[in-house]
């Protein structure tokens, strides 16, 4: 046996040998070990700069150390005055008063008293010179400039206009408590202290590693099996939402050593450690050894009945947590939000998340896995019965789940699912993010992404899912959106879409586009061949390797037929979009598969035509004038739209009598 058939070997019989290290528990067990071991309690103080200060969190009552404001002002322009002195006054009654010999401006301390009869000149917010109990405005007053005197016709009670000393804060009083977040209304009532350093909770140090020898840091060349690193970018910015200082430690390899190596040196300055990547039971995986090795106690959990996150491992050692998330980006997100940064808001001092919730209405039945409580991504929707929840088909390994999604809700361990018409409470991913204005589903079509992107430009927010035509259609009949887009071809008719619709559904002449299958330019398979005979050629070798297209799509419909009941490899790989059916032919992946000609051509592929087709939209017909849909189908018929679509490729079809406008 070589060398390496040696070392290969010994690595599948280590993996054979690995102990069985997840012990899965409830998620109520795993918080509450975590919280045994591991104290949610502020960390110490530290002063900072005042222009620093903003999002922290008082690490004590602040008590004023001077009266605010630190003398008696005026609270108008005119004149301090005795009130004794205009008693009576009116109109046809004035008071007449000698002026003192100054003006008091703001910032201008007082040189002379005011006596009996006289009166001083002062602006809003100028100290209040003593004797004065009063300010009479200066629209009620004449001034006499020859004999330097003030006639007042307007009587005024003792402390009229007046802003007393320490009205606002008083010296010694308590104006800013413990705890409290610091915003923008809390810096101005330091600065009006005169206070240049205040006490703030130190912000929690997080050590953020990833681990995996298939992980490329963002913005370096993606070598072949590899992947980018999102989940390092996710939990650093996560950690600062929240509070915290993030401390990126870049990603260290599948290799023991090195990971211990990287684990001890993050304990030694850092508040927590948050490591993602290698919590499951492959033979690369070896963090919870490591993790035994560092102090106790050691592992706290291994594996939690949580769907996705049930890798999930919670550990403590030399007085620090480790949490090691699993490596799938929506597993990770997930695990982290619930029990990382609970601990990382409680380090800085920050009350627990408030989020919010809104109830909305589950659409269609939902199977869930009993005995895991399972998270479950969605989009929400203005639907019949007001906001409806789609559930988001993408895995533990999808980011873009995060981007689709407007919040998630959690269908509990007890419940082998959720029932069609359910209220379920979704808890909403970030402040601002509020349902689409429009929201399209079905198949799709680059030309369909330019117009989106141009009614964005219009004021408008759309979300597209593309579950393929059929898909499409069976979204708009119950309500989950507001167009359905579809190349659905009827043999029967020899007609596109419209054979397909309900009464109720309105169709929207979209454009016509060319289908073909895709090949990388000088494969002798395809190149110079027609269609179908560079498909029979495909077929015949078995070295060749298709890109499919999901069920439901219209696209799915023509490799069926093209296949005519095949199943050669590849046949599995069911991408979503005429993109993702380039990318895999252009990287080598698979040796063909059907798409429009605008992406083959994007792609540098070659192309080889198999039918121009229909593709259009369809809405229900008691929504065509919804201000948004309406915005839509305008911008159907201008020339900008027109313009973008024949950049492509595409020819905008004929708008068929009757059809929405």
């Amino acid at each position: 046996m070589s060398d390496d058939s040696a070392a290969f070997a010994g690595r599948l019989a280590a993996a054979s040998r690995q102990e069985q290290f997840l012990t899965v528990v409830s998620r109520e067990a795993a918080l509450a070990a975590f919280r045994a071991a591991v104290p949610h309690a502020a960390l110490p103080a530290e002063p900072v700069p005042l222009a620093e200060a903003l999002g922290r969190v008082l690490a004590a009552d602040v008590a004023s150390p001077i009266d605010v404001p630190p003398f008696d002002r005026a609270l108008v322009d005119g004149f301090a005055l005795r009130s004794f002195d205009v008693a009576g006054a009116g109109p046809a009654s004035p008071r007449r008063l000698a002026l003192n010999r100054e003006i008091l401006a703001c910032g201008v301390a007082p040189s002379r008293a005011v006596e009996a009869g006289t009166a001083t000149p002062i602006a809003t917010g100028g100290v209040i010179p003593r004797g004065a109990d009063a300010v009479v405005m200066v629209e009620q007053t004449e001034f006499d400039a020859d004999a330097l005197a003030v006639e007042v016709a307007a009587a005024v009670r003792p402390g009229q206009f007046v802003g007393y000393a320490g009205a606002d804060m008083a010296a010694g009083e308590t104006v800013l408590r413990r705890g409290t977040v610091i915003t923008a209304r809390e810096i101005g009532m330091l600065a009006a202290c005169g206070l240049a350093k205040v006490a703030v909770v130190r912000r929690p140090k997080v050590a953020v590693l990833s681990t995996g020898d298939e992980l490329v840091a963002p913005g370096e060349r993606l070598r072949p099996g590899a992947i980018y690193d999102s989940n390092g970018a996710i939990v650093t910015a996560s950690v600062t939402e929240n509070g915290g200082l993030p401390v990126p430690r870049g990603i260290v390899r599948d290799d023991e050593a090195a990971l211990e190596t990287a684990l001890r040196e993050a304990l030694g300055d850092h508040d927590l450690v948050v490591l993602s990547g290698g919590t499951s039971k492959g033979a690369g995986d070896v963090s919870h050894r490591i993790l035994t090795r560092l102090g106790a106690p050691g592992i706290l959990v291994h594996g939690v009945a949580l769907k996705p996150g049930k890798p999930l491992c919670l550990a403590a050692a030399q007085g620090r947590p480790i949490v090691v998330l699993p490596g799938f980006p929506t597993s990770a997100m997930f695990t982290f939000h619930e029990f990382v940064v609970p601990l990382v808001r409680a380090l800085a001092g920050l009350p627990p998340r408030e989020e919010e919730t809104v109830a909305a209405v589950l659409p269609q039945r939902l199977s869930s896995e009993l005995g895991r409580t399972e998270f479950v991504m969605a989009s929400l929707v203005h639907g019949p019965r007001g906001l409806a929840a789609l559930p988001l088909p993408k895995g533990s390994g999808s980011v873009t789940a995060f981007s689709q999604a407007d919040g998630f809700f959690a269908v509990p361990a007890a419940r082998a699912g959720m029932e069609a018409g359910e209220s379920v409470p979704v808890v909403r991913l970030g402040g601002g993010v509020r349902p689409p204005d429009l929201t399209i589903v079905g198949s799709h079509c680059v030309g369909l992404d330019r117009v989106v992107g141009l009614l964005g430009e219009r004021g408008y927010r759309a979300r597209t899912m593309w579950v393929g035509s059929a898909g499409g259609l069976a979204a708009l009949r119950r309500g989950e959106c507001d167009l359905a887009a579809m190349h659905l071809f009827d043999p029967a008719s020899g007609r596109y879409n419209a054979p397909f619709l309900d009464p109720s559904m309105a169709l929207i002449p979209g454009w016509r586009r060319l289908q073909g299958v895709v090949f990388r330019a000088g494969d002798p398979r395809f190149e110079g061949r027609s269609a179908a005979q560079a498909v029979a050629a495909a077929l015949a070798d078995p070295d060749s390797v298709m890109v499919n297209r999901n069920a439901g799509s219209g696209t799915r419909l023509l490799v069926d037929g093209l296949l005519d009941g095949a199943r050669p490899a590849g046949f599995w790989n069911q991408p979503r979009s005429h993109n993702a059916v380039a990318a895999a032919v252009a990287q080598g992946r698979a040796d063909w598969g059907v798409a429009i000609a605008s992406v083959a051509e994007a792609y540098g592929l070659g192309f080889l035509a198999l039918t121009e087709e229909q593709y259009d939209l369809a809405c229900r017909a008691d929504t065509v004038r919804s201000p948004a849909l309406a915005a839509f189908l305008d911008l159907l018929g201008t020339p900008e739209a027109a313009a973008a679509l024949r950049d492509l490729g595409f020819a905008p079809a004929e708008r068929a009598p009757g059809s929405p406008t």
